[in-house]
């Protein structure tokens, strides 16, 4: 088969699959991924095996600036500190226990292992969103997750880059590795500023001087989002962040700058390509498997590389929990010693709703599917185990927390949790007016 055929079979196949979410009612990556890998291992099925470019370049961008479109700024704001706590602390948390766990239980040396650490820490935008918006969770939860999901990506490429950076060149200064961490964001944040200040005013001025219609201003957002990624990645600064940047800063000014029809028109157009970008993308990660199977050399009995998934797995999923809940009352803890006074302690529920929601998927799959080759054409060390355990806790988290998380959240009654926490929460707001007042 040609290539355009076998995404348009791979797209009617994923539209199947997402009636078939619809109808078990469950979060629709779910089927999609099982449905890949079952089709992939047939005999019949086509070889399919997507660049890592592709979905950096093509995929990434859009998927994450309407993510970052649809978030609304005033609560971003507000769960700012759990949110960098998790994008940012529980990434490098994550990427040093695997490490651990890759070099002492898989025998990996400790650059591989560390790169397996930063391709397999950060949770993905997509799944989580298409989580979150099918249990219908708590407000704060969706958007602390959401905004994680948003952010983490970047603190994790760099990382990836700066592991196989040590790899490649055989050394690893810690203090380099925090610059350029903090050089690269900074970066990407502020190409995603500028360009968006330029998107709005060309909109503006299109909208001023009437030489664009709704068509032309669509195919302007639909571009939004390679003209800050592709300037940053560039410049070697985040196009994910920056991405992301554009969709916080347009996405908060979406009512000055279009107007209600243009606004219809657009979230139609957005929301259909988000799907099916979304429902191929996750087909394609189940596909991958074949050709890493096919990758995988004879060094290791499937026994060995089945304990090693699993262990891999659970150290992804535990790395959360242990961070997660002490990162919830801690710091409230701590502003209450030092200052009196604090942010109301959340109900353990929904902490521990946030940790059992760490689903990895794209992000994951395409940085580790992009592991270069050493010079000489040596291959990398590892790499072929790496991508096989990659592939397996983007299955476990994705497919065990994605299917066990809706009757986590009725155990746990969410529903009558939420309202005891606005309840709390209004009641520490007015308690503090009035000290203030006072």
């Amino acid at each position: 088969m040609q290539p355009f055929e076998v995404v348009v079979i791979l797209l009617a196949v994923a539209v199947g699959l997402g009636v078939l979410a619809g109808w078990l009612r469950v979060p629709y990556p779910i089927p999609l991924v099982v449905g890949g890998l079952l089709l992939s291992l047939q005999p019949w099925a086509p070889r399919f095996s997507m660049p890592p470019d592709v979905v950096f370049l093509a995929f990434l961008p859009p998927l994450l600036y309407a993510a970052a479109f649809d978030t609304e700024w005033r609560l971003f704001r507000r769960q700012l500190r759990p949110i960098s706590m998790l994008a940012v602390g529980l990434v490098l948390f994550t990427t040093a226990l695997v490490a651990w766990a890759a070099h002492d239980w898989v025998g990996l040396g400790w650059g591989p292992a560390f790169v397996l650490g930063a391709i397999v820490s950060p949770p993905d935008a997509v799944a989580a969103t298409a989580v979150t918006q099918r249990m219908r969770v708590p407000r704060v939860v969706s958007t602390i997750l959401e905004g994680e999901s948003l952010v983490n990506d970047a603190s994790a490429l760099v990382a990836y880059r700066v592991a196989v950076g040590a790899v490649l060149g055989g050394a690893f200064e810690l203090w380099e590795a925090g610059w350029q961490f903090l050089l690269v964001g900074t970066g990407g944040i502020a190409i995603g500023i500028i360009g968006a200040v330029l998107v709005i005013r060309l909109h503006r001025w299109l909208e001023r001087t009437k030489l664009g219609d709704s068509k032309l201003q669509i195919a302007v957002t639909l571009l939004t989002p390679y003209a800050v990624y592709l300037p940053a990645e560039y410049l070697h600064f985040s196009g994910v962040l920056a991405s992301v940047t554009a969709g916080l800063w347009v996405g908060t000014r979406c009512e000055q700058v279009f107007g209600r029809e243009l606004y219809t028109d657009l979230r139609a157009v957005w929301e259909t390509i988000t799907f099916l970008l979304n429902s191929l993308i996750f087909i394609v990660i189940g596909f991958e498997l074949q050709t890493i199977l096919n990758n995988l050399d004879d060094d290791h009995s499937p026994m060995d590389l089945l304990r090693y998934a699993a262990v891999i797995s659970a150290v992804v999923i535990l790395a959360r929990l242990v961070w997660v809940i002490p990162g919830a009352y801690v710091p409230r803890w701590v502003e209450r010693r030092l200052t009196g006074r604090g942010d109301p302690y959340p109900p353990w529920q929904l902490v521990t709703v946030v940790g059992w929601t760490g689903m990895r998927g794209v992000v994951s799959l395409a940085a580790a599917l992009a592991i270069p080759v050493m010079a000489g054409g040596q291959p990398f060390p590892g790499r072929d185990l790496i991508q096989f355990l990659t592939f397996w806790v983007i299955f476990a988290t994705l497919v065990g927390q994605g299917l066990t998380l809706p009757l986590l959240i009725r155990a746990l009654g969410l529903g009558k949790v939420e309202s005891r926490a606005v309840d709390d929460a209004d009641s520490s707001a007015d308690q503090t007016r009035i000290s203030d007042t006072d």
